[in-house]
């Protein structure tokens, strides 16, 4: 089987990303969030992707990457490092930079030259589809059942495989499913579209809906509203209309009319209006350990404090009303108090941490993949857009840590691919003049004119015996 199943891998890589993005659904049974390293399986066959790909590399069989992508990654490696070598504790944060280049660097490269066509980029997606069908049935019997997390005293809250401790996880792998299924739908719109595939992606984002809304995860309901915006307007504008109307209507059937998640749902969604005037202790909290990222910036303005610095300094910066930890429990666990380690924002994490050269370095990437996803209105660029949007957006109230972390990274993959296919390929990317089948000795026996777009043949192994075209993204 595995003789088999290599071959197969080898050809088609993108299994084994979306294998990455089906195995965040194994439960780990962590209990300690404060060990220094958390290895899934998520995490080992992301490994192997990476892996795969520098086979590959070495074997010449990669599609052509462009400068431009190259030189955003290598922004990202070289922050890393400088910060890393200046941090207040370079040892510590040596894990720290090994997990900044994993996340943002070899798994989003690795899942880009996997995506050489429709096919890869449609089964990665399908990928988040059926994890989050997976998470989101799961979720929806915790709250019917009430065997899920604690919430307002009460064990409704829905977390999928992934435990209390790691609250926001479920709600992470639902939306994304949810917006890779509404974002598959609208492709097969118009001629040529399969019904089926439509009704089946748009049944499946309606049902994700529910386990969403019953996860009263308020970060993951302002992300998801903001990406499925973004990706009905750039669809269709009218489209927005009428799926905000809809919307509308359902969630008034709903909770108002059958009353699921309700009371819950409605006092969460209230609360979001509140958090400026009066916000809970979840919210002062999260404003606290802001303003603690920026006083550590400020004493290291340039390459920050260094990886994994920010829970060394945390509590020489924190103002004193700042709470110890944040409240977990479930059948599980029991009740457990879970320290706050992070800022839970991306952008403070690594302006405390990296400082100006790293928060320029993540600007640019995620400047330019926004840039070439808003291109691409069609087909799985969609998609990746609407993904990209809610990392973005949700990286304001949140950071990188957790088992679905390796999920960010797949989402960056598919935004980098939909990003570098709106790019021309450079001049020093191209075949040089000289290697062009132009020649007489390039011509066949017989005098018969080459087929164009035909390589030559190439030493046995380097993959050089394949056509270039053959890796070609289709448009």
């Amino acid at each position: 089987m595995i003789r088999r199943a290599l071959p197969a891998l080898a050809e088609r890589p993108s299994l084994l990303a979306a294998a990455t993005v089906l195995l965040v659904c194994v439960p780990t049974g962590e209990k300690d969030v404060t060990a220094a390293v958390h290895i899934t399986a998520a995490d080992l066959a992301s490994v192997a992707l990476v892996a795969l790909t520098a086979l590959n590399l070495l074997r010449g069989r990669l599609p052509v990457v462009d400068r431009t992508t190259c030189a955003l990654f290598g922004g990202i490696v070289a922050a890393a490092a400088v910060a890393t070598l200046g941090s207040i504790d370079p040892a510590a944060a040596v894990t720290g930079f090994v997990r900044l280049v994993q996340v943002f660097v070899l798994v989003p490269a690795a899942v880009l030259c996997a995506l050489r066509d429709r096919t890869d980029q449609r089964l990665v997606l399908g990928s988040f589809v059926l994890a989050a069908l997976i998470q989101g049935v799961v979720g929806a019997k915790q709250y019917l059942t009430h065997t899920g997390a604690s919430y307002t005293g009460q064990p409704i809250r829905a977390v999928g495989t992934f435990g209390a401790l790691d609250i926001m996880a479920m709600s992470t792998v639902v939306s994304f499913g949810l917006l890779a299924a509404l974002a598959l739908a609208l492709g097969e719109r118009g001629p040529g579209g399969d019904a089926r595939l439509r009704r089946a992606m748009f049944a499946a984002a309606a049902f994700l809906a529910f386990p969403l809304a019953v996860s009263f995860s308020r970060g993951s309901w302002i992300a998801t509203g903001v990406a499925a915006t973004v990706l009905l307007l750039r669809a269709d504008a009218r489209l927005a209309v009428r799926g905000a109307v809809l919307g509308l209507a359902a969630a008034v059937v709903l909770v108002g009319g059958l009353g699921l998640g309700g009371s819950g749902v409605t006092k969460r969604i209230s609360s979001i209006g509140s958090v400026s005037a009066a916000p809970d202790q979840s919210v002062s909290d999260r404003y606290d350990l802001w303003a603690t990222a920026g006083r550590i910036w400020q004493d290291h303005p340039v390459h920050g404090a260094g990886p994994k610095a920010f829970q060394q300094l945390r509590d020489s910066h924190a103002p004193l009303r700042l709470s110890s930890g944040s409240d977990a429990a479930d059948a599980t666990i029991g009740f457990q108090r879970e320290p706050l380690l992070s800022p839970h924002n991306m952008y403070f994490l690594v302006l405390s941490e990296q400082g100006l050269i790293g928060i320029t370095a993540y600007a640019a990437l995620f400047l330019a993949l926004l840039i070439g996803c808003l291109r691409r209105s069609r087909g799985p660029g969609l998609a990746a857009l609407a993904l990209l949007t809610w990392v973005l957006v949700d990286f304001l109230y949140a950071d990188i840590g957790g088992t679905t972390t390796v999920l960010t990274s797949v989402v960056l993959g598919l935004a980098a691919r939909a990003a570098a296919e709106d790019r021309p390929a450079a001049a020093e990317d191209r075949p040089a003049a000289e290697d062009r089948p132009s020649r007489s000795e390039d011509r066949p026996a017989g005098g018969e004119r080459a087929t164009p777009g035909a390589a030559r043949p190439g030493p046995k192994g380097s993959g050089s015996e394949r056509p270039r075209s053959e890796w070609a993204m289709t448009p």
